[in-house]
C-alpha cells in the first residue's frame, strides 16, 4: 500500500474515532437529563451543557472528560467560568490610567491564582504525555498522537521545524482553547433553549422539521444538519439576539476618522455586537425571537455567521475570526436538536431573560426545568 494512502487511511480512522467519542460525550448528557426526567427531577441544564461543552473540549485537548475521576476537567470548567466572570467585572483600572497600575478591586490577585492552579495542572498533565510518550517509545510502538496536547508537544520537541513552541507557549494555547470554546457554545445552546421555551410554538416547528428527518426513530447527527435549515434559522437568530462575546475588541492599525471621530492608531476600539442584533435600523422587529427571518423569502437567509456579513459578527471577522467557530457550528446545532427532539422541558412560568455582566453574555439566572422525555433514547 502506498504511504500516502496509508496516512490518508489512517487520519480518517482517528476522524471516526474522534466523532465516536464526542458522540459518547453527548450522548452522557441526554442520558443524566433522561434520569432526571423520568425520577420528575429539575435540573440545572446550564451546568449540565456547561459540562458537556467542557467534556468534548477536554477530550479533545487532553483525552478526558468531566465523567472521569481525577478532577483536572473540572477544575478546568470552574476556571473557565471564575475567569469570565472576573474579566466582566467593573474595574477602574480599565477607565481611569492613574489607577492602572492598582488593584483596587482584587481582581488581578484572584486573576493570578486561577493562572497559578492552572499551570500547576498543566504542568502535571504534560508530564504524564511525556512519560507515556517515553513508554510507548521504549516499547517500539511509536509516539501515538492522541489529542491536541501531543500534537503541540510534538511540535515542542522538534527542533527541525521552523515554528517552535516552548511549554509555556503549549499552556497558553490549551488556556486559549478552553477559554473560548468551554463556555461560549453552553451559554449559546443555554440561551437557544430558553428562547425555545418560552416561545413554544418555535420549539414545536423545529421539532417537526427533526421528525421529519429521522422518523423520530433515532437519534439527530451531525450529518443531519444540512436538512435542518430552521434549526439552522434558530441558531443564527439565538446568536443575533444573545451573542456570547457582546464586545468584539480589535486594535486599529493606523488612525482613521469614523463617523466623525477620529480614532488614533494603536487605539483599542470596541464593536457593540449586542447592540447591532437589536438594532431596528438593521433588524425588523428586533426583540422578538423569529428565526424565520433567516428562512427562505427572506433578505436575510444568505446572512452568514463567519463574518462575511456585518450585520451578524458573532465569531467576529477577518484574520481574528473565532478559531472555534467551525467547533461550534457542529456542536451547537447538533445538541440544541438533540434536546428538542428527547424532551419536554418544563418551567412554572415564563423563563427569565435576564442577562449577567461577564466578559461572555451569560444568564443571569440559571436554567432549571424538568426534562420529560418524549422517545426513547437508543442508548
Amino acid at each position: 500500500m502506498e504511504e500516502g494512502v496509508e496516512a490518508s487511511m489512517e487520519e480518517q480512522v482517528k476522524e471516526l474515532q474522534w466523532k465516536k467519542e464526542q458522540a459518547e460525550t453527548e450522548n452522557q448528557f441526554l442520558r443524566v437529563l433522561r434520569a432526571k426526567g423520568e425520577a420528575h427531577e429539575a435540573v440545572d441544564v446550564s451546568g449540565e451543557l456547561m459540562t458537556l461543552t467542557n467534556s468534548v473540549i477536554s477530550r479533545m485537548v487532553l483525552s478526558r472528560t468531566c465523567c472521569e475521576s481525577d478532577g483536572d476537567v473540572e477544575h478546568v470548567r470552574k476556571m473557565v467560568a471564575d475567569t469570565a466572570e472576573l474579566a466582566g467585572k467593573f474595574n477602574l483600572a480599565d477607565f481611569v490610567w492613574l489607577c492602572k497600575g492598582l488593584d483596587l478591586h482584587g481582581i488581578k490577585k484572584r486573576l493570578v491564582g486561577i493562572l497559578e492552579r492552572f499551570d500547576g495542572m498543566m504542568e502535571r498533565v504534560i508530564r504524564e504525555h511525556e512519560e507515556e510518550r517515553e513508554r510507548r517509545k521504549e516499547r517500539g510502538e511509536g509516539e501515538e498522537i492522541r489529542d491536541l496536547l501531543d500534537i503541540l508537544l510534538e511540535i515542542h520537541q522538534d527542533e527541525s521545524r521552523e515554528i517552535k513552541l516552548s511549554r509555556e507557549n503549549v499552556k497558553a494555547f490549551i488556556l486559549d482553547i478552553y477559554m473560548a470554546g468551554t463556555d461560549t457554545s453552553a451559554i449559546t445552546m443555554e440561551w437557544a433553549l430558553a428562547e425555545l421555551i418560552n416561545n413554544h410554538h418555535v420549539m414545536e416547528k423545529a421539532r417537526q422539521e427533526i421528525d421529519s428527518v429521522t422518523g423520530n426513530k433515532r437519534l439527530i447527527q451531525e450529518s443531519d444538519l444540512p436538512n435542518l435549515p430552521y434549526l439552522q434559522a434558530i441558531v443564527k437568530e439565538t446568536l443575533r439576539i444573545h451573542p456570547t462575546a457582546p464586545l468584539l475588541g480589535r486594535e486599529s492599525s493606523e488612525s482613521c476618522n469614523v463617523c466623525g471621530y477620529d480614532i488614533p492608531a494603536k487605539s483599542l476600539v470596541f464593536v457593540n455586537l449586542w447592540s447591532m442584533g437589536r438594532d431596528p435600523k438593521i433588524w425588523e422587529d428586533p426583540l422578538e425571537f423569529k428565526p424565520e427571518r433567516f428562512m427562505n423569502n427572506n433578505e436575510d437567509k444568505q446572512i452568514d455567521v463567519r463574518g462575511q456579513n456585518f450585520q451578524l459578527l458573532p465569531f467576529g471577522t477577518g484574520r481574528r475570526l473565532c478559531p472555534g467557530a467551525s467547533l461550534a457550528l457542529q456542536t451547537v446545532p447538533t445538541n440544541v436538536a438533540a434536546m428538542i427532539q428527547c424532551f419536554e422541558f418544563r418551567v412554572d412560568g415564563t423563563v427569565s431573560m435576564e442577562e449577567k455582566p461577564a466578559m461572555t453574555l451569560p444568564r443571569a439566572h440559571p436554567l432549571i426545568c424538568v426534562p420529560v422525555p418524549r422517545m426513547n433514547l437508543p442508548f
